[in-house]
């Protein structure tokens, strides 16, 4: 049986398998693969970001939809909805392979929020 999302180490399984995957992905992966260099300090700011944001803590310094911005400018605006959407369905997955709960279904929805957030954000930035 699964057990919820309940510490740091938790977010992290959640954080490191999900990108384990994310980067082998052929619609999506190259994104990641091409910008982010420092794979392991880029894990623990995302752990520091989910953390925050599924327990309330202030670890996270960052700036994620000028992050997301940046990275579209990167690839001559080519992020599109779809992305966002295959990027869900991943996080969705790993969250289901590995926990079940009250804070993993705040982890799916707060994801759901914030990819529709941040292209649309992204998006509107482009004119």
């Amino acid at each position: 049986m699964k057990s919820d999302i309940k510490n740091r180490e938790d977010v992290y399984l959640l954080v490191s398998s999900f990108y384990a995957r994310v980067r082998k992905n052929p619609e999506i992966g190259h994104f990641f693969n091409e910008v982010i260099d420092d794979w392991p300090s880029h894990l623990e700011k995302l752990t520091d970001f989910w953390e925050t944001n599924l327990f309330m803590v202030s670890k996270f310094r960052g700036n994620p939809m000028r992050a997301h911005k940046e990275v579209d400018s990167q690839f001559n605006h080519s992020i599109e909805q779809k992305h966002f959407g295959e990027w869900l369905n991943m996080w969705f997955q790993t969250i289901d392979e590995l926990f079940e709960g009250e804070r993993a279904n705040i982890a799916k929805n707060r994801a759901r929020n914030m990819a529709g957030n941040i292209f649309m954000n992204m998006y509107q930035s482009r004119h």
